[in-house]
């Protein structure tokens, strides 16, 4: 019999975050810090709207391209939250959650060869959506020392006559780093003078605990060349509505339209009619939620301090990256030997790109009562280990 996989999907690796997943769940009193979903109910009014869709039988297919009531939603609030508009009839499309849109947006892009530049750490899902794509995955590695952020300088070492696309993974998953609009001008004026276009994931642009979210799509000549990706899972705890939106020049979205058109038909149309209540009278719910993380993310910090682990400060996002280098252990190893000893599950970084060697990821978008009792294995795991090495 021949062969019936893809050579292409037979090199991607299984996503490194759901790894411990299923181990964690056959284990008693096992603790998972590892999984990036808020563990606040979706808002009730949110909710009570998309029961009463159900009710009122609204339980077709909406158009394609999303509900037009939801579009005008989105640029209402992308107007009012950071200054950019867009045509809800050409220039917006409602995914199946960001995920969706990250990976349309690279098969409308690429042709065979075309590079994409990636920094890391970062999401998942870019590398193998690039290569699906036929794209050629360029990997520019971050540091710590420049709490994770994209200078000019790396961005500039890494164009080739080849480039086409920027990823640009702000606020980021997994380090909690996020781009300034100061950060954000010189990245733009490498991007304008090398003629690139940029894939901007902001899912977790609500999610800024010192400043508040700048789109490169609102800078100067960068609207045109910019694909914004947004969503309803991490901002108003919608994970499991699974929708997302992106927005971008007409040309660029009608194709991804064309590709969603095939491959989805349209987005979950209970979801999309509870995502207008969303943006529509959802403002007071984010800020209780933002307010409730930057608790546990002072939390974080503050316990780190006192058990002298490393770790930059995040501004964004649910998620600390600390760093374990001091125990001379891989980060797949560290995280292996503390579920093990003290049954809590973290991610290695480097399920995040090779770069992430060193660090773990650890998601604060759990209850402080449940944070308190893994840091509180993670201190005596680190302390054991310390006297070990003494």
């Amino acid at each position: 019999m021949r062969n019936p996989l893809s050579e292409t999907i037979v090199t991607i690796q299984p996503s490194g975050i759901r790894k411990f997943f299923d181990i964690v769940s056959e284990m008693k009193d096992a603790i998972t810090l590892g999984v990036g979903e808020p563990d606040f109910d979706t808002p009730w009014h949110i909710r009570d709207e998309g029961i009463y869709s159900l009710e009122k039988g609204k339980t077709f297919y909406t158009s394609n391209a999303g509900l037009k009531e939801l579009k005008i939603e989105i640029d209402r609030y992308l107007t009012r939250r950071y200054g950019v508009s867009y045509d809800f009839g050409k220039e917006i499309l409602v995914t199946v959650g960001g995920s969706e849109a990250i990976d349309i947006a690279m098969r409308a892009m690429l042709d065979p060869g075309d590079e994409v530049l990636i920094p890391q750490p970062s999401y998942v899902s870019y590398e193998p959506c690039c290569i699906l794509a036929n794209g050629k995955p360029v990997i520019i590695e971050l540091s710590a020392e420049n709490e994770f952020r994209l200078t000019p300088e790396e961005l500039e070492a890494a164009v080739t006559p080849k480039t086409k696309i920027l990823v640009l993974p702000y606020p980021n998953n997994p380090t909690g780093a996020v781009m300034e609009k100061k950060d954000l001008e010189a990245i733009a004026e490498v991007v304008l003078r090398h003629d690139l276009f940029v894939i901007s994931d902001e899912i977790y642009s609500e999610l800024t605990y010192l400043t508040n979210h700048t789109t490169i799509a609102s800078l100067p000549g960068m609207k045109e060349r910019t694909v914004l990706i947004n969503g309803f899972s991490k901002s108003y705890a919608m994970t499991g509505w699974r929708l997302g939106y992106a927005c971008g020049p007409e040309a660029i979205i009608s194709q991804m339209t064309k590709i969603h058109q095939y491959a989805i038909m349209c987005a979950p149309t209970t979801s999309q009619y509870a995502a207008v209540e969303a943006l529509r009278n959802g403002d007071e719910d984010v800020v209780k939620m933002r307010e409730e993380y930057n608790g546990r993310r002072r939390y974080l910090m503050h316990r780190f301090k006192e058990m002298g682990l490393d770790c930059f400060e995040p501004f964004g996002a649910f998620y600390v990256f600390p760093c374990i280098k001091e125990f001379g252990m891989t980060s797949d190893e560290f995280v292996n030997e503390l579920l093990k000893a003290e049954r809590v599950a973290v991610v290695p970084g480097t399920a995040f790109g090779a770069c992430g060697e060193g660090f773990i990821r650890i998601s604060y978008a759990y209850s402080l009562d449940v944070l308190k009792n893994a840091m509180d294995r993670i201190e005596h795991y680190i302390t054991r280990l310390r006297e070990e090495n003494e």
